[in-house]
């Protein structure tokens, strides 16, 4: 069996959007949860679509995990990709995900392999493995996210003219950012020390006066008197637009349906904006404090090779690779054998899928497995197919 259906998880967090309204519900309504049904008055935050233990996918004829199912059908993940991502177990090495996101996430980062470990070992309640988690958000409705540090000067400016963020910040603090933004290099470690002082100055200031700043500059928004325009704090994403967000980068996703690649991991180091468990010293302590425009974050898509309807999403990293595709009635694209394994998730029309001696039929929220060194040919039989696939490679 080279390509089947699997049944994916639903994450029912508080920022997640809320019944109908959610592709996550919408999605997973077709794809094959048991006694699944959608509560208008509930939220739907993540489908989880992979073998991460948490929340594992499952094979719906047997019941049995897609990592048990991987381990005992080694081909199917490939013998390059098991040995280099140590996939024994029959673990991918990715996890991918669809997001839809009502209200915002927590400001936060993701732990590089080392720290993540470290993390593991110390506190494996909170952080439940050893892996890294570098990710991939791709819009699929308008998206609107923050996104690392604004440059050195952006970050002055701000500075200047938000007194309730500089009442924050102890003087001596603040006087010596003020003071390296306009010297040299701004990603020279005093720099990157200075702006991870005014940083841990903001997060771990006195929750009363946290309160009061903030009533203060919300206030000020309503009137128009303050200096940035919101569209200047935040950064909107279109309909497939990516950003990419490697180890140590403070991010937090506001609103928006996003399909979502990473390691696969589930660590995360919090820092607000829910009721999630705040790690503020280990936030500050792994950050890289580079500072940029939003746009050093954006993930150029390419086309994939020898297809006409498909276009590659290729981080700069090893685990994972996303390929979208959009069909009309009748097109048909054809994917050469990839060396690794896929999972890919319907997200809107229907068709077939077709491979060496085999055919599915797929519809709008299923999502179905394609194993290592498997080419195969996606055919539209509705108006059209609209699918993202998750890809790795050795």
């Amino acid at each position: 069996m080279h390509v089947f259906k699997i049944v994916p998880t639903v994450q029912q967090y508080d920022w997640g959007k809320v019944g109908t309204s959610s592709k996550v519900a919408l999605f997973a309504k077709s794809a094959g949860l048991t006694d699944f049904h959608v509560d208008e008055s509930k939220p739907y935050a993540e489908l989880w679509m992979g073998t991460h233990p948490k929340s594992p996918s499952i094979i719906p004829a047997s019941g049995e995990t897609l990592a048990s199912y991987l381990s005992e059908n080694r081909a199917l993940i490939g013998e390059k990709v098991i040995q280099k991502f140590d996939a024994d177990d029959g673990n991918l090495p990715f996890l991918f995900k669809v997001l839809a996101i009502e209200k915002a996430l927590s400001i936060q980062s993701h732990p590089d392999k080392a720290t993540a470990e470290r993390l593991h070992a110390q506190q494996p309640d909170v952080y439940k493995d050893p892996n890294h988690k570098p990710e991939m958000a791709l819009a699929i409705t308008p998206f609107t996210a923050l996104c690392g540090f604004l440059p050195l000067v952006d970050i002055a400016t701000y500075l200047a003219s938000v007194r309730e963020l500089t009442a924050l910040i102890p003087r001596a603090i603040l006087d010596n950012f003020l003071a390296l933004v306009p010297t040299g290099d701004l990603n020279a470690p005093a720099a990157k020390q200075a702006l991870r002082d005014v940083f841990s100055a903001v997060m771990t200031a006195p929750t009363e006066t946290f309160t009061t700043q903030l009533a203060r500059l919300v206030e000020r928004y309503r009137s128009g008197s303050v200096y940035a325009e919101e569209e200047s704090v935040r950064e909107l994403l279109s309909p497939g637009e990516a950003i990419f967000l490697g180890a140590g980068e403070p991010h937090a996703y506001i609103s928006g349906d996003i399909i979502e690649c990473m390691a696969n991991s589930d660590n995360v180091i919090r820092a607000g904006l829910t009721p999630k468990l705040r790690d503020i010293p280990n936030l500050v302590a792994t950050l890289t404090y580079a500072a940029a425009p939003a746009s050093r974050h954006v993930v150029s898509p390419v086309p994939f090779p020898a297809a006409f309807a498909s276009t590659l999403y290729n981080p700069p990293i090893s685990e994972f690779s996303v390929v979208s595709v959009t069909l009309t009635h009748g097109q048909t694209e054809t994917h050469r054998a990839i060396e690794g394994p896929s999972i890919a998730i319907i997200t809107d029309g229907k068709g077939t899928i077709r491979w060496g001696g085999g055919s599915l039929d797929i519809v709008q929220g299923e999502v179905i497995f394609i194993g290592a060194n498997t080419a195969t040919d996606l055919l539209a039989t509705g108006e059209k197919l609209e699918l993202y696939r998750a890809f790795v490679e050795a």
